[in-house]
């Protein structure tokens, strides 16, 4: 009879039941049937397989860890034949075969103790002899060891100088650290620096200080200066101090990740206190701190495993804060405005566009993600890609993870192009799990080709009830309200100018430009691609300059405008990057212009099939001298195919107008929506004041401001559509 060596329970043992999973095994047996399913034990990657890993567990054991028990791709597991892994012991079958589980706990600290287990014995390391006892020692680097840790890393640290001592008795000074700033207090000098290997090197004067613990401990200290997370991929294996702001905070079944942001980038740090127990409780989102731990390779990303953790407050808060801050105001505003070409409406919004580039590099600085809602159009899937393009890299750069770019980064396409109460509401839902799940700060939701007008209104008013920013980038003529509810809006038409001629995406490749101009050759050739017609001139160059000729802009347009139908909901960003963009070496371009080409043939062919139908069946009315072609767009349309009804009436009212004297208007009449096309421009919130005052009891309405749509009661539908003509006559005559 013993005590468990975790909650000292007497036990027939050295472990009880409910504990086994907390400790890890070293097995010493001969035989798989000695194994106890449901523990975790210390392996040795044997191989890979296509199926999974090989992993030898003792001397005379191998188990499969199956590529389905992963937390990952197999093709990621950064393991080496020979490296230690931990697993679970999940079944031992009749014929010998060992059944091996995931363990998100792979340092023997992050276990809450140690046993060894041999045929028909378990014990302690220490109870097995000097040389257990001595491997116990080494790796046991809980929370609880925290004073072992310091002396070991202090007796360390006098090992290495010793050595350094006997080779280089009189070393150069190293160079300053440039992430250090140099105008740290005279108090706060270091006694140490970072050696070329990734060890932490004294001086002379700590090598000779007394061997107590209060010395050791001030050594320590004085070793480590702060450096910035931007320096640490050359310290792999060192104990370094960092300072910044938690900017992420999730609890794992194994460690508390935390995720620090400092003037240089982002990191996760790896806090263990017990399994699925949360550490260091008491530090939340935004806290400044200061962190110290030791940098390492976590399955391909850079982690430091944290070894203490410390709200800053007062003046050390203050320091970090204004560190921060200048950081942020020095790299997020672009030095100047160089639009990609000359154009009117461009020109109008320099400074909102000024702004928004500011705004998005703020974001991706700050370590929030960035969700990007855009209309499920050929425009707005472009204007979308085009922010993406510009915003990918900054992340890949700023972050340590190897997926940060997926984490931190969203386009979420909207069904129309009004930022709703149903839009807002998901968005708004989805960032609150996000926080409470994961500990994510809020984000950054930018509107492209979508939400400048008061309909939008309710759904920024919701996101700003949290704080959440928001801004708006959108060709549409838009409401002076919304530049009152969001933080930027980058709208010509506020401006008094003309919007005709400019396009959303012409507008967001010029914010993306600025958000990183390392892309802004990448960029060029997509204005031309958003045009259906009368492209500007500056921009057809642009594109001819880029390599992209008429043809190549116009089947990109029809494939991006094809593909935005199909899983519309969803921003299918790899198959966007391969019709618009020729990334890698010259030999992608062809290949991606037999996709697009492959795919915009495809365009053409359902569109004309519908336009033939359509234009079979519409009925050509004269209202007052001005010729309106209606079209039935529920009886004479395929309502679930490819194109959709706004779509097929752009192109409808193109053949139409060439055919017809001007003004020549095209009206889609739905069950119970009335779209409006016209050679002259068209308000189509007046045209909707008109007919409700003609059918107040349609239950008429207008969706998506001036440029936008009329929707109504199917009763009422006849009578709707007569207002309409009379207004539309009325209007154009």
């Amino acid at each position: 009879m013993g005590n468990c060596i975790i909650c000292g329970t007497p036990v027939d043992g050295e472990i009880c039941e409910s504990h086994e999973e907390d400790a890890v095994f070293e097995f010493r047996g001969t035989s798989a049937s000695q194994l106890t399913p449901g523990r975790y034990y210390r392996g040795t990657v044997d191989g890979y397989a296509d199926f999974g890993v090989f992993v030898d567990i003792g001397d005379h054991v191998t188990g499969l860890l199956h590529r389905s028990e992963l937390d990952q791709r197999l093709e990621s597991l950064d393991w080496e034949p020979g490296d230690d892994v931990f697993v679970q012991v999940l079944d031992v079958r009749d014929n010998g075969n060992v059944d091996l589980g995931w363990s998100i706990r792979q340092r023997e600290r992050e276990f809450r103790g140690k046993l060894i287990e041999t045929a028909d014995d378990e014990y302690r390391p220490e109870e097995g002899g000097d040389d257990d006892a001595a491997d116990e020692s080494s790796t046991r680097t809980t929370d609880d060891d925290a004073d072992d840790l310091t002396d070991d890393r202090a007796a360390k640290a006098g090992e290495l100088q010793a050595s350094a001592d006997e080779t280089e008795p009189e070393p150069e000074p190293e160079p300053e650290p440039e992430s250090v700033d140099e105008g740290q207090p005279a108090a706060a000098e270091p006694t140490s620096a970072v050696a070329s290997s990734g060890s932490v090197a004294t001086e002379s004067a700590a090598a000779s200080a007394p061997a107590t613990d209060e010395a050791a401990d001030a050594d320590l200290d004085a070793a480590l200066k702060r450096t910035t997370i931007g320096a640490i991929e050359n310290t792999v294996g060192s104990v370094v101090r960092l300072e910044g702001e938690i900017t992420g905070v999730r609890q794992t079944s194994g460690p508390t990740v935390f995720e620090l942001r400092d003037e240089t980038g982002t990191v996760e740090c790896a806090a263990f206190e017990e399994a699925g127990v949360r550490a260091y409780p008491d530090v939340e989102l935004e806290d400044v701190v200061a962190l110290e731990g030791e940098v390492e390779h976590h399955h391909g990303d850079l982690q430091v495993e944290t070894e203490s953790l410390e709200i800053l407050d007062g003046e050390e808060r203050e320091t970090v804060v204004d560190r921060l801050e200048s950081a942020i105001e020095r790299e997020a505003r672009p030095a100047d405005i160089a639009p990609l070409a000359d154009h009117e409406a461009v020109a109008a919004v320099e400074d909102e566009i000024a702004d928004a580039a500011t705004a998005i590099r703020r974001a991706v600085m700050e370590a929030r993600p960035i969700v990007v809602r855009h209309g499920a159009t050929a425009d707005g899937y472009v204007a979308g890609a085009a922010i993406e393009r510009a915003v990918l890299p900054l992340i890949r750069e700023k972050h340590t993870r190897e997926d940060a770019e997926y984490h931190y980064f969203e386009r979420r396409p909207l069904d129309g192009r009004v930022y709703d109460m149903d839009a807002a509401t998901s968005d708004v839902t989805s960032m609150l799990e996000a926080r409470d799940r994961h500990g994510e700060q809020f984000p950054l939701v930018v509107l492209v080709d979508a939400g400048s007008t008061v309909e939008s209104v309710d759904g920024y008013e919701l996101l700003s009830l949290y704080d959440a920013d928001s801004l708006v980038i959108d060709d549409s003529r838009a409401d002076e309200a919304v530049a009152d509810a969001v933080d930027v809006a980058v709208a010509p038409s506020i401006a008094g100018v003309d919007v005709s001629d400019v396009t959303s995406t012409a507008l967001a490749t010029n914010v993306a430009a600025h958000v990183n101009d390392d892309v802004r050759a990448d960029l060029e050739h997509l204005p031309a691609v958003s045009y259906w017609e009368n492209t500007p001139e500056a921009y057809l160059e642009l594109a001819t300059e880029a390599g992209y000729d008429e043809t190549d802009v116009s089947e990109r347009r029809e494939a991006v405008a094809l593909e935005a139908y199909y899983q519309s909901y969803k921003d299918k960003r790899e198959l966007v990057i391969d019709l618009l963009f020729g990334d890698g070496d010259e030999s992608d371009r062809p290949r991606n212009g037999d996709l697009a080409a492959h795919v915009s043939e495809q365009f053409r062919d359902k569109l004309e099939t519908e336009l033939e139908t359509a234009r079979e069946n519409l009925s050509v009315r004269d209202a007052d001298g001005v010729t309106v072609s209606v079209l039935d767009t529920d009886a004479f349309t395929h309502r679930y195919n490819f194109p959709t009804t706004i779509l097929l009436l752009d192109a409808l009212h193109r053949t139409e107008r060439d055919r017809t004297e001007p003004p020549a208007v095209t009206l889609g009449v739905g069950d119970d929506e009335l779209h409006v096309r016209a050679t002259e421009p068209v308000n189509v919130r007046d045209l909707g004041d008109a007919i409700a005052e003609a059918v107040p009891n349609g239950g008429v309405s207008v969706v998506g401001g001036r440029d936008g749509h009329v929707e109504f009661l199917p009763g009422e539908r006849d009578a709707v559509r007569e207002a309409a003509l009379e207004a539309l006559a009325e209007t154009l005559a």
